[in-house]
């Protein structure tokens, strides 16, 4: 995205922090490619899992639209709080999916540097959702920083720049939030 785009978005936010309802609208026409480019980083390898990529870009939007954006000001905490609400849509998805049906397959959950390569099934969605709460009440930078990986599907350049600190402290944060999981989620 190049930096006038950047700055339009910027604008549009602050806009929307100033009540036109018009300006979020506005924003989500600018970024929808990158959140469906985002979305298809996350759903890779998921075929058939919980939804499809349209579907997890709007319902994403609707759950930003208006009060989760109420403090965004830049085009990067955009991006964070979008990240957050593909969480919620992927977790709420794998929740509705267990309440239709019981079981199914379970496979060993991952966090190597190929985030996407195995389908999570909705229960492992769930687990990790939760030992990731339990993550973030312990450290919660370390816990954005799964959340911009592995549900935005950002790198590790994208993370620090949406998290604001340096790409040094994503890999370190990013290390001990995967080792502090996959022990949780074994023990689990």
């Amino acid at each position: 995205m190049g930096s006038d785009r950047q700055a339009t978005v910027t604008q549009l936010l602050d806009l929307h922090r100033k009540g036109d309802p018009q300006a979020l609208d506005d924003v989500f026409a600018l970024v929808y490619e990158e959140l469906r480019r985002l979305a298809r980083m996350v759903r890779r390898g998921r075929a058939g899992q919980t939804m499809d990529t349209t579907a997890l870009v709007h319902e994403a939007y609707l759950k930003l639209v208006p009060s989760q954006l109420a403090g965004v000001d830049s085009r990067i905490y955009f991006y964070r709080v979008a990240a957050k609400a593909m969480r919620q849509v992927l977790v709420d998805a794998a929740r509705q999916r267990i309440a239709d049906k019981r079981g199914g397959g379970q496979q060993a959950i991952t966090f190597d540097e190929d985030l996407h390569a195995t389908a999570l099934e909705a229960e492992q969605l769930l687990m990790v959702d939760d030992a990731l709460r339990r993550l973030e009440a312990l450290n919660a930078r370390a816990a954005r920083v799964v959340e911009c990986r592995f549900f935005a599907g950002l790198n590790v350049e994208e993370t620090a720049q949406a998290l604001e600190i340096s790409p040094p402290t994503v890999k370190r944060d990013w290390r001990l939030a995967r080792a502090w999981l996959v022990r949780h989620l074994h023990a689990a």
